[in-house]
């Protein structure tokens, strides 16, 4: 039997439109969890793919064929805060329906830089047979501060703040369809963007939005429960919000990025 992760909930402290709950994954759960889905985002595993199925023809020695490969494949240590970004990343694709088909990494032209703008920009597969799709947004926090809520909810910045205009600004909304659009032209998902551009046409109200904070304290409804209760706050009808704290075994993010390192080199070595 294949083991499939399966975060436990700690809490719930669900609003009228506002999901929004505390999860809590295991040692191992977070070891598979890395060894597989998030190292592939964080190495972005398909678009090398796509660029050496490109590339490999050029190589007409065994020496230009490994050069090739060290030049696309990348196991430089990720910062803790990318693997955070990364397993909510797998938490949301996981339970929601979701896609987000174009990473932000592939926008930085130094690895090292911050991407702007949402952290996670797709869609969401809905119940309905026409226009299935809709587009999410979604804002990732990681920290291992032991205060309930940490301060990366706060401020210009924070996740609160930036949860607030994803819900309430057409021009923020707006900013990322159209990043997510020049991408689209030409590739498998376009008709997903269709979709969703058509659904947000008629309703500018009508996305996903989800808020995650990835945290390695002792679990509180501390983290979530003012933030639930002000996203709720004149939410529009059309707008789904869920807001979930991942909490990963204490004192753990801090060697998540060897963990990565780690399941990156065992991956070549296959």
């Amino acid at each position: 039997m294949t083991f499939k992760p399966v975060a436990k909930i700690v809490y719930t402290v669900d609003q009228t439109s506002v999901v929004a709950r505390g999860l809590s994954y295991t040692h191992d759960e977070v070891s598979h969890i890395i060894s597989g889905p998030v190292k592939d985002l964080l190495l972005d595993s398909s678009g090398i793919s796509e660029i050496l199925n490109l590339v490999t023809s050029l190589a007409s020695t065994d020496f230009e064929s490994a050069g090739i490969h060290n030049l696309l494949v990348d196991n430089t240590k990720p910062e803790d805060w990318r693997v955070g970004e990364a397993i909510a990343e797998f938490h949301v694709t996981e339970n929601n329906n979701c896609i987000f088909p174009w990473p932000t990494s592939r926008d930085l032209k130094n690895p090292n830089a911050s991407p702007a703008g949402a952290d996670l920009v797709g869609f969401q597969k809905t119940d309905l047979e026409v226009n299935s799709h809709r587009f999410a947004f979604g804002e990732i926090k990681t920290s291992s501060e032991a205060k309930w809520p940490p301060q990366v909810m706060y401020g210009r910045s924070g996740l609160t703040k930036q949860l607030e205009d994803l819900r309430d600004s057409a021009h923020v909304k707006g900013s990322l369809i159209r990043y997510l659009g020049y991408r689209a032209i030409d590739k498998d998902w376009a008709d997903k963007y269709k979709s969703a551009a058509k659904r947000y046409i008629s309703d500018n109200a009508d996305v996903a939005i989800f808020g995650v904070l990835v945290r390695d304290v002792e679990p509180k409804e501390l983290d979530l429960l003012s933030r639930a209760v002000s996203l709720d706050q004149n939410c529009p009808a059309a707008t789904t919000i869920e807001l979930y704290a991942l909490y990963l075994p204490e004192a753990s993010i801090a060697g998540l990025p060897d963990k990565v390192v780690a399941a990156g080199k065992s991956g070549d070595e296959k």
